[in-house]
């Protein structure tokens, strides 16, 4: 299994941790949030990786080379201008390539999620790609008809809505998206007339009415987002009672 890891953030939340270091390589129990993010990915069987980088990116490129995680470690240079996550995701399959799906993980996100069987719900699926989504307390509300696709985004803040908006007139489903998905080759191939940078969400509502974009619902997913200092400590403990490197 592969996957890319989105490590180019400019990390503007987690300041003052990050006017010095990317939000990559800011420490959670002794140990870079890439090195958590790779080692429990790892765990799942991942053996290539693509990290991109952007915000002080030579030192991610520089950790990567001085550290052996005994795998395939590629890097997807965005220092040069950032891509967004859809842009991002684009330029790193041009050097990807391949034929197998890809696994997309943040890497400020910590869950208890079981990538490997995210990965065999997608495969045994006919869905080119596969969002890991909960019912959680969130202002961004992906919506899904009852059959799983995706049909379109609600800011429950602003009333904001994108896609298919005809599905709030029909029995759907509304979840919070968690940063970690799978999407196929099939798809990525779709971004070659999009521009450089663009949003990998704004992306799959684009494609949902002509391809299948499912919402995988997890009932039990514990997920803590590492986006403000306050929520360091809590990634630290859910580390260590729930994964093991």
């Amino acid at each position: 299994m592969r996957a890319m890891i989105f490590a180019a953030g400019l990390g503007t939340r987690l300041r003052p941790l990050t006017d010095n270091k990317p939000k990559a390589l800011v420490e959670l129990n002794g140990k870079p949030l890439l090195y958590h993010c790779i080692e429990n990915l790892k765990r799942f069987g991942v053996t290539d990786f693509m990290v991109n980088v952007h915000h002080f990116g030579e030192q991610i490129i520089d950790y990567l080379k001085s550290n052996d995680f005994g795998v395939d470690v590629k890097i997807s240079d965005e220092r040069d201008f950032l891509l967004d996550t859809g842009g991002g995701l684009k330029r790193a399959f041009e050097t990807f390539g391949g034929d197998e799906p890809v696994i997309v993980h943040n890497v400020d996100i910590f869950s208890n999620a079981d990538i490997k069987e995210l990965y065999d719900a997608h495969t045994a699926s006919d869905a080119e790609a596969t969002l890991l989504c909960s019912h959680r307390d969130s202002s961004r509300q992906l919506i899904s008809s009852e059959d799983g696709r995706l049909r379109a985004w609600k800011n429950l803040k602003t009333g904001d809505t994108k896609g298919d908006v005809a599905v709030f007139d029909e029995p759907n489903n509304q979840l919070a998206f968690a940063g970690i998905h799978i999407i196929n080759p099939s798809l990525l191939r779709e971004m070659s007339g999009y521009p450089d940078k663009f949003s990998i969400i704004d992306f799959y509502l684009d494609m949902a009415t002509s391809h299948n974009i499912k919402l995988h619902e997890s009932t039990d997913l514990q997920l803590i987002d590492v986006g403000k200092v306050d929520a360091l400590a809590k990634a630290g403990e859910f580390i260590e009672k729930n994964i093991n490197h």
